[in-house]
């Protein structure tokens, strides 16, 4: 179970993470131009925290991550820029051939929401089976003035089990 939640952990760490623009999608919810906008921006906003995971280079994220971002992982809310900082780092660290694919972008004035693919290899340090991975999950993350404000994951349970140890045999009486 710890090993479950550490691997939930970990995609909720590559918080908003993209390849590149050109396999991005982008809908939004209105033909408003100023909501439109604010999507585009909160889009611009969501792909540079991703860069940050891509690269490890946080500096453009005290532009588009408000001080008092929360990540609302599986061990408890996580607050603040520095705390996402952080993560970034030691996310970097453990899976250092990671790799991202975004599958499909939505957003809105408010939100962002985003379909992606995580491959590579842990090194077993986080609570996961060390060797290779390949996982899907879904992040959203709520902007407010076009920096965000909090971030949640969500994974199928059939993912989830990917990375759960087989079960122990049961003790004999």
């Amino acid at each position: 179970m710890k090993k479950i939640l550490s691997l939930f952990t970990i995609a909720s760490l590559i918080v908003l993470v993209s390849c590149s623009d050109d396999k991005t999608a982008s809908d939004t919810t209105s033909t408003d131009k100023k909501e439109n906008s604010m999507a585009e921006k909160n889009l611009a906003a969501s792909r540079a925290i991703s860069n940050a995971f891509g690269t490890g280079e946080v500096g453009a994220l005290d532009s588009v991550v408000a001080d008092d971002f929360t990540d609302h992982t599986d061990r408890g809310d996580k607050v603040g820029r520095d705390s996402l900082k952080a993560m970034i780092a030691w996310v970097r660290s453990t899976n250092k051939d990671m790799k991202m694919e975004v599958k499909k972008e939505l957003a809105d004035d408010d939100y962002v929401m985003t379909w992606m693919r995580f491959t590579g290899t842990s090194d077993g340090s986080m609570g996961m089976p060390k060797g290779s991975y390949d996982m899907t999950g879904l992040q959203l993350v709520k902007f407010k003035g076009g920096k965000a404000v909090e971030h949640w994951e969500f994974m199928e349970p059939r993912e989830m089990m990917k990375m759960m140890p087989p079960p122990q045999p049961a003790k004999s009486k």
